[in-house]
C-alpha cells in the first residue's frame, strides 16, 4: 500500500555541512540545545522519517520536520534562533551612556537630585525608560547614606588591637565590651495605645509625656553574649567607678579583664586611673575616635532599643528601669555572642578602597 501523509522534504549533506555538524555534536562546549538540532539533520540525512528521528533523539515530530524545514531552506544559518518579536529597540547605547552621565556627574537646578520626571524632562526620554536605566546601573539618586572617617592619628594601631582582643583573645582572660546608653527616655503616650487588629497595626499617638530618664551601663562578655549591667540615673565618673567595682565583684577572682570602650571623658578621670592602678587585672582598650562601630556592646543596645525601649510605654522611670532589668536577666538565660569575622588587614584595605572613592578637594 502506498504511504499517505505530507511528503518529507529531500535533505542532502555536503561534505563541509556534515564535517561542520558532526564537529558541533561531538564538541563538549556546544550549547545542548545547538546539538540537538545537529543530531536531528544528522539523522534525517539518513533518510529516516521525522517519526523514527523524534524516537531515537527524545524530540518531537514536529519538532524535527520544523528543523528539517529550516535547514532545507536556509542550510545551517537556519538552526539558528530567530528574532524575537516586538518592536525594535528606539533607545541607543548613546542615550543610556547619557543618562548615566547625566545622573552621576550633575544636579537639576532646582532640586538636590534627580528625580526619573525631572530626568525624563532633561533627556527626552520617558519617565519609564529612565527608570529602568537607573535600576540596570543600580543608580539611587533619591537615597543618601552616612559616614564619618576617623581622624584618630592611632587609628591603625587600635583596630588592630580591638579585632586581636575580638579574633584572638589573651589567655586566662575576658574580653568585655563597655558603654553606657544614656539618657534614656521613660515616655508615656498621651493617649491609650491602640491595639493590633487583623490589617491594622498597633498605633500610638505621636506625642508623649516624659517621665524622667535613667543611663544604662553595660558590659557585653565576648566569649559568651552575657551582658552585665546596672542602671544609674546619671552617668558621671564616680556612677562609672561604681559600675567598674560590680564588675569587679561578678567577673572570677584569678582572670585579667579587658575592657574595650569609646573615648568618654568619664572613662579617663583621675578618680577612674586611681581605680585602675588599685585593680591591675583591669585593662582598659580604647575605640578610635569616632568608631564606635568597632564597639560590639553597640549592637547590644540596638537589640535593647528595638525589643524593649522604642515601642514601650512607661508612666514612670523606676517602670522603665524595672523592664530593662527584666529584658537583661532574660537575655541572660540564652545569650548569643556577636561573632566577629573581619581581620585588621582587610578591615583597612576596605577603608583604603572607600577612600580612594573619595575625590580631591578642590583649593
Amino acid at each position: 500500500m502506498a504511504r499517505t501523509g505530507r511528503p518529507k522534504a529531500e535533505l542532502i549533506l555536503s561534505d563541509t555541512e556534515r564535517a561542520a555538524l558532526e564537529g558541533w555534536v561531538r564538541r563538549r562546549s556546544t550549547p545542548q540545545a545547538w546539538a540537538l538540532r545537529c543530531r536531528i539533520i544528522l539523522a534525517c540525512a539518513t533518510g529516516a522519517s521525522n517519526k523514527d528521528v523524534a524516537a531515537q533523539l527524545g524530540s518531537t515530530p514536529h519538532a524535527v520536520g520544523r528543523w528539517r524545514k529550516r535547514f532545507v531552506e536556509h542550510r545551517i544559518a537556519g538552526l539558528g534562533d530567530l528574532p524575537r518579536p516586538g518592536g525594535p529597540r528606539t533607545v541607543t547605547d548613546e542615550q543610556v551612556a547619557a543618562v548615566v552621565k547625566r545622573t552621576l556627574e550633575s544636579m537639576p537646578k532646582n532640586a538636590t537630585h534627580w528625580s526619573t520626571r525631572a530626568m525624563a524632562k532633561e533627556m527626552g526620554l520617558s519617565q519609564s525608560t529612565v527608570s529602568r536605566i537607573w535600576r540596570a546601573f543600580g543608580l539611587q539618586p533619591h537615597r543618601t547614606e552616612t559616614f564619618k572617617l576617623s581622624a584618630d592619628p592611632y587609628f591603625i594601631d587600635k583596630v588592630h588591637d580591638m579585632v586581636g582582643l575580638y579574633l584572638d583573645p589573651p589567655e586566662r582572660a575576658l574580653v568585655f565590651c563597655v558603654d553606657e546608653k544614656s539618657q534614656i527616655q521613660a515616655l508615656d503616650r498621651s493617649q491609650p495605645v491602640l491595639p493590633m487588629m487583623p490589617g491594622v497595626p498597633q498605633r500610638i499617638t505621636h506625642d508623649y509625656v516624659r517621665a524622667g530618664t535613667t543611663t544604662l551601663f553595660a558590659a557585653l562578655e565576648v566569649a559568651t553574649g552575657k551582658v552585665i549591667g546596672a542602671l544609674h540615673r546619671r552617668h558621671r565618673a564616680e556612677e562609672f567607678r561604681k559600675f567598674l567595682i560590680k564588675l569587679d565583684q561578678e567577673i572570677p577572682a584569678g582572670l585579667d579583664v579587658h575592657l574595650v570602650l569609646d573615648n568618654y571623658a568619664t572613662h579617663k578621670t583621675p578618680a577612674i586611673k586611681t581605680w585602675l592602678v588599685a585593680h591591675p587585672r583591669f585593662h582598659l582598650h580604647f575605640t578610635p575616635t569616632g568608631s564606635s562601630w568597632l564597639n560590639l556592646v553597640e549592637r547590644w543596645f540596638a537589640e535593647l532599643t528595638n525589643k524593649q525601649i522604642r515601642h514601650g510605654v512607661h508612666k514612670s522611670v523606676q517602670a522603665l528601669e524595672k523592664d530593662i532589668r527584666t529584658w537583661i536577666a532574660a537575655w541572660n538565660t540564652n545569650p548569643k555572642p556577636y561573632v566577629w569575622t573581619k581581620t585588621a588587614d582587610e578591615i583597612l584595605e576596605r577603608l583604603a578602597s572607600y577612600l580612594n572613592r573619595i575625590p580631591d578637594s578642590e583649593d
